[in-house]
């Protein structure tokens, strides 16, 4: 399974990108500054590294890739800025990225660029030509299809925040559903999604948003409540919330799931993702074990 490293101090610039490559079977991690950056790159095998222009404790997105790859990494790079200028592209050529693209990143962009220019080293992209020349016609079908069949998993992630208490992992699902939802067409999920963590952001648990988005994802949504204490014990998940660890935790937890979706052909991921979201809205419904 392909790996990626997704820099950006911006939550919502990481969760748009981040998205896109989980959708496509990437495994990705995040960092928001250059010191998690160089952690992460030094503890994992990293096969791509896409980082906005400028990094909190590095000179520059640009200046950043170059120290990964003095130390040692061999991926391949992106930057992504909502403003491409001749500097910003020039640094990032600099460094060896394989392409300086517009922020927020276009889907079928991203993932043709992926596709078609990563087997090889090649000069810098420009993205108006990858428009022309690179667009798959029944690439936009194919995301679709995945962002359908992972619609309840991303939703189920929500819910668990919401139910569990805790505005951090409820923040971060929303935002990830948000921006893979924003980029493939559904402007009324990432609206509700982006209300969702911003009221987690000041520790509201917007539980009634949360069953608006069921309405809109087309899944049902238990009302008991489930909300354990904090420090409680995660039964699906076998860890204390807020433990030194969880962040790596969470990092493997996403690999893992992604590494299993993405073992078969494109028919198996798209069969085994419909399962496992089945599975746990069955898991729901019936409610706590002896219940």
């Amino acid at each position: 399974m392909l790996t990626a490293l997704v820099i950006d101090e911006s939550h919502t610039a990481r969760a748009q990108v981040t998205g896109l490559l989980e959708l496509a079977g990437w495994g990705v991690h995040e960092a928001g500054d250059a010191e998690d950056a160089h952690w992460l790159n030094a503890s994992l095998a990293v096969d791509l590294v896409v980082t906005g222009a400028t990094v909190p404790g590095s000179p520059s997105g640009a200046a950043l890739l170059t120290e990964l790859r003095n130390a040692g990494s061999t991926a391949r790079f992106l930057v992504v800025t909502p403003e491409p200028t001749v500097e910003v592209r020039a640094a990032a050529a600099t460094a060896g990225a394989l392409a300086c693209l517009p922020a927020p990143v276009d889907t079928q962009l991203l993932l043709d660029l992926l596709a078609r220019r990563a087997a090889a080293p090649t000069a810098l992209v420009d993205a108006d030509d990858l428009h022309d020349t690179d667009r798959d016609d029944e690439l936009a079908d194919r995301l679709q299809a995945m962002y359908d069949a992972a619609l309840p998993g991303r939703f189920s992630a929500i819910d668990r925040g919401a139910r569990a208490g805790d505005p951090q992992a409820l923040a971060d699902a929303a935002f990830t559903l948000a921006g893979t939802s924003g980029q493939l067409g559904h402007p009324e999920v990432a609206d509700v999604c982006q209300a969702i963590a911003a009221d987690a952001r000041r520790g509201v648990l917007a539980h009634s948003r949360v069953s608006a988005l069921a309405g809109l994802a087309g899944v049902e949504r238990r009302v008991a409540d489930r909300r354990r204490a904090p420090g409680a014990v995660h039964a699906d998940r076998g860890e204390p919330r807020g433990t030194r660890d969880r962040r790596r935790a969470q990092a493997d937890r996403r690999s893992r799931a992604v590494a299993a979706m993405s073992a078969g052909t494109a028919t198996d991921v798209l069969e085994q993702a419909a399962d496992a979201a089945a599975g746990r809205l069955a898991a729901r419904r019936r409610g706590p074990a002896g219940c």
